[in-house]
């Protein structure tokens, strides 16, 4: 992919300059809120943020999005800033401005990453169960049924490849994913849409990206799998989709 040497504002987006490739990009994470039934007329969705290209995408898709549908939702977005890697502060004026652009109520709350009851463990299951539970606690404050989070195609095909390999079974994240008896669920808008397209948007428009410091970023399976990966997409570039299509979930039309 050729370098972009001047980022487009975001905002060009938001005024209704939408190049091609990206209107793809908004209607193909449509396709899969429709297939999936992910949100319907008057629910409340928490859109997760990392503050990372994804989590960015998906917002101003569903933002994008929302201006077209003859149904009315709520979004607001939350993003745990976690004390032990804070994000350097300029970023919180930055992403603030974006949400606020975005018309998405936008917080930022400061949270230990390493609480005592991991008493001194950590790992990729431990942080993201953390994450996770302060979502859930934020969603029971303002009544919210539904968590939006950033993960792609490719998070599932990673994900797949791990449980295969190295816990024998065959399973993977789910497009929606019920917790508590259904009272909250996860849903996955970008479940079928390649990370390059998100890169790509990174790439042409001055979205705030900013990457949280993460101890295990290079050295995690997930890591380590995405070039074994690749590589079969070099033999058949179809390889992700028919691992997804192997799931066969439930709800997809």
């Amino acid at each position: 992919m050729d370098e972009v040497q001047t980022k487009l504002s975001y905002r060009k987006l938001i005024e209704g300059d939408i190049p091609p490739w990206v209107m793809r990009f908004i209607k193909h994470t449509g396709k899969a809120i429709n297939s999936y039934s992910m949100i319907r007329e008057n629910d409340s969705v928490l859109l997760s943020v990392s503050g990372g290209k994804d989590s960015l995408a998906l917002a101003l898709a569903l933002s994008l999005r929302r201006k077209w549908l003859p149904i009315n939702y709520t979004m607001k977005a939350l993003m745990i800033n976690w004390i032990e890697h804070p994000i350097p502060e300029e970023y919180r004026e930055k992403l603030s401005q974006f949400f606020a652009d975005l018309d998405i109520d936008f917080t930022i709350t400061d949270e230990h990453q390493y609480p005592e009851s991991f008493k001194g463990e950590f790992n990729c299951y431990l942080c993201s169960r953390n994450r996770r539970r302060i979502m859930f606690e934020y969603c029971k404050l303002h009544d919210i049924s539904l968590v939006a989070m950033g993960h792609h195609l490719d998070d599932l095909v990673e994900t797949s490849m791990m449980n295969l390999c190295f816990r024998a079974n065959f399973s993977t994240m789910q497009p929606v994913q019920p917790f508590f008896n259904g009272k909250i669920n996860i849903i996955r808008p970008m479940i079928e849409v390649h990370e390059n397209v998100t890169k790509r948007l990174a790439l042409h428009y001055d979205l705030p990206v900013v990457k949280p410091v993460c101890p295990y970023d290079q050295s995690n399976i997930r890591a380590r799998l995405k070039p074994i990966i690749n590589e079969l997409s070099h033999m058949d570039k179809f390889t992700r989709e028919h691992i997804y299509h192997a799931h066969q979930f439930e709800g997809r039309m």
